[in-house]
């Protein structure tokens, strides 16, 4: 590690429906030979109480998730583990989060009582785009999930999409799978 910066890969999907993100995400951990997590595995029991009803989370509830991320990741990538998460970093800031910390955290210090910058992550964010009636109806077969069909407006109305300059790429999920994941793919060549 050299000036706050880790050496290292990781992904980060971003996409309103979980189905969708965590299926890309998973696929091509799998084709890459990289580490998978889905970010939803990650969520306290109070976050997943929550949206089970039907209650968008805000920014108070999303941000120590967040951080676990940040810190599950820094581990991964300092042992040298390339890096797939599915995550819904729908806001600038919680990608911000995602590749340095919190904002505001206490600096570390050495050994030697020198202060420490925290661990940033080099990310390529995915943006797997859609419309609201294209991602609902995926939404809509889904079984099993604590987050209800009825959150999606909010994770839309939440959305900021990524732009310059962050390390991302948009991909339509109006493509097939094997599309999404070969575009991605190229786009690490």
């Amino acid at each position: 590690m050299e000036g706050g910066q880790l050496a290292g890969e990781g992904q980060s999907f971003e996409h309103p429906c979980p189905l969708h993100r965590s299926t890309v995400g998973a696929l091509l951990a799998s084709q890459l030979g990289w580490k998978f997590y889905d970010a939803d595995d990650y969520h306290s029991e109070e976050n997943r109480m929550k949206m089970a009803k039907g209650i968008p989370l805000n920014d108070q509830d999303r941000i120590p998730w967040l951080c676990s991320l940040h810190d599950i990741l820094v581990r991964d990538v300092a042992s040298g583990q390339h890096v797939v998460l599915a995550c819904s970093a729908l806001k600038k800031m919680y990608r911000d989060i995602l590749t340095r910390g919190k904002e505001g955290a206490p600096l570390k210090r050495d050994d030697s009582g020198k202060e420490e910058k925290p661990a940033e992550l080099q990310l390529l964010v995915v943006h797997l785009s859609g419309s609201f009636e294209v991602i609902s109806g995926r939404l809509l077969k889904r079984k099993g999930h604590f987050m209800p069909p009825e959150l999606l407006q909010s994770q839309f109305d939440t959305l900021e999409p990524p732009s310059a300059p962050e390390n991302f790429i948009q991909v339509s999920v109006e493509k097939n799978l094997p599309e999404i994941v070969a575009t991605i793919m190229e786009t690490l060549k």
